[in-house]
């Protein structure tokens, strides 16, 4: 039978929520898996709804919209009140526990990441609250590789930049304990 998981980021413009969904994607590519990476964002530039819809395959994808989710990663309350319905009731739900409170009535797996807090006491800056939460994605769901994740960090910035992301990255894998 064939693997399709479905993965929606979503939290407010100026998140970077639409680059990790992008580097979800292209760490999947890199790992040989099928990928279609969607996006939607507020016509403001910083504030506004914005999500990122990647599907990873080991198939062709028929379909390339997100249905019902398996992954669902709520960067703000507001995408967490509107996204919550579209979550497999099985699913893994990934939250900024600084911003998102109320868990209880969930019926899925709740991983509660201070991927903004982290960003801001570790990397000095909030912008790599993204990155963080890309670690504790990739360290929960191992729906790609590490290695992959990094090496499509490093293709989508400059050598500096990209790793100081690289350190929020592996800042993220830190905060999930197996």
């Amino acid at each position: 039978m064939p693997k399709r998981t479905e993965i929606r980021i979503a939290g407010l413009g100026g998140q970077g929520v639409v680059l990790a969904g992008h580097i979800i994607g292209k760490a999947a590519a890199y790992n040989g898996l099928q990928v279609v990476q969607t996006q939607s964002y507020g016509a403001e530039a910083r504030g506004s709804a914005a999500k990122s819809e990647v599907i990873i395959s080991d198939q062709k994808i028929g379909f390339p919209v997100v249905r019902k989710s398996d992954v669902l990663v709520a960067m703000s309350q507001t995408a967490f009140d509107k996204h919550l319905k579209d979550l497999k009731e099985d699913g893994i739900l990934i939250i900024d526990g600084d911003i998102i409170k109320e868990t209880s009535s969930v019926k899925a797996r709740v991983f509660k990441v201070t991927a903004t807090k982290t960003a801001e006491t570790e990397l000095k800056s909030k912008m790599y609250a993204n990155m963080v939460m890309l670690g504790s994605i990739t360290k929960i769901t191992n729906i790609v590789t590490q290695s992959a994740i990094e090496k499509a960090i490093r293709d989508s910035f400059s050598a500096e930049v990209g790793e100081k992301n690289i350190e929020a990255f592996r800042a993220g894998l830190s905060l999930i304990k197996r």
